[in-house]
């Protein structure tokens, strides 16, 4: 195991019909929210909108004890269950006020493996390099990123909320409101040191035929930093992924530097989650870290504004 490979670990709590009702509950809510239909609280058949608070509340989250961390679970997993990028969206805008505090009483460790694995194989001062953040959220990286001594740091994500949170957290020089998919990533080809998406890489978010575009706006011998879960219901996706990454490899565009696979990821949102062989992993999922640099003066074929929409995290 890498040392950068986070220790400590907090156990799932057992489950009980109280738990296992208010997961389901809350994924009814998400969605009868989005307008998917689904059952209210109570069991009714319900195809409106309902009231955000029920999955939004405006206070802090896995501090007040009780059932808090059951909500926080219920949240994120309801996020990773929707693959519309309308619902995405609209689902990302309503959780970025909530969302820092509700990845953090999950322990993500994702922005942090990430920019480890940057930090070691980038050459030059970190203050010297130009960053790309795709799919940014509230700035989370930045933050890590800003602690190891990038200063220059560029962002974009599909979610106005997100990019809201981000702003005011002052570590950007430049953001941007960018559907990657939809429109091209908004920089000319060979501008950035490093490009990072994190957290990003699953079904209604990246689709793997966007990573092209990562690569065209990289500079020749600039790195390109993915991550992506590994726990079953991500597991398909994974695989497309690879693939992807693979392929983009054996035309030459890229060399891969690390996959560095990490046990504890962040706490699973359900048991389900949670490979059987995983006896170390005390309740947490886990995910994968890739590094590619970038080969001088390749061209990847096909770099080019992919046809399926991304959803920013």
């Amino acid at each position: 195991r890498s040392s950068l490979q986070p220790s400590g670990s907090t156990p799932l709590p057992p489950s009980t019909p109280a738990v296992h009702s208010l997961y389901l509950s809350a994924l009814s809510v998400t969605a009868c929210e989005m307008g998917l239909g689904g059952r209210d609280g109570n069991g009714r058949h319900c195809s409106c909108a309902s009231d955000n608070k029920a999955m939004f509340p405006h206070r802090t989250m896995a501090q007040e004890g009780g059932g808090s961390l059951s909500e926080v679970r219920a949240r994120v997993g309801a996020s990773h269950g929707i693959t519309d990028l309308g619902h995405k969206l609209h689902f990302y805008d309503r959780w970025a006020p909530d969302y820092d505090q509700d990845v953090a009483a999950l322990q993500y460790r994702a922005p942090r493996l990430a920019v480890d694995c940057l930090t070691q194989a980038l050459a030059g001062p970190p203050h010297a390099a130009l960053i790309l953040d795709v799919a940014c959220g509230t700035g989370l990286v930045a933050a890590e990123l800003q602690a190891r001594g990038f200063l220059q740091l560029h962002g974009v994500d599909g979610s106005p909320g997100m990019l809201e949170r981000a702003r005011a957290r002052g570590l950007y020089q430049h953001l941007s409101l960018c559907v990657l998919g939809q429109e091209p990533l908004p920089s000319s080809e060979g501008t950035f040191d490093a490009v990072l998406m994190v957290g990003a890489l699953s079904d209604g978010q990246v689709p793997c035929s966007a990573i092209p575009e990562l690569l065209r706006v990289t500079k020749p011998g600039g790195l390109v930093c993915l991550t992506t879960r590994t726990n079953p219901s991500n597991l398909r996706y994974k695989e497309a992924l690879e693939a992807t990454l693979d392929s983009l490899e054996r035309a030459g565009a890229w060399e891969r530097l690390m996959a560095w696979p990490v046990d504890q990821w962040e706490l699973a949102t359900s048991e389900l989650e949670v490979l059987p062989r995983a006896s170390g992993s005390d309740g947490f999922i886990s995910g994968i870290v890739y590094l590619y640099r970038k080969q001088e003066g390749a061209q990847a074929e096909g770099v080019q504004p992919s046809p399926q929409p991304l959803a920013g995290l």
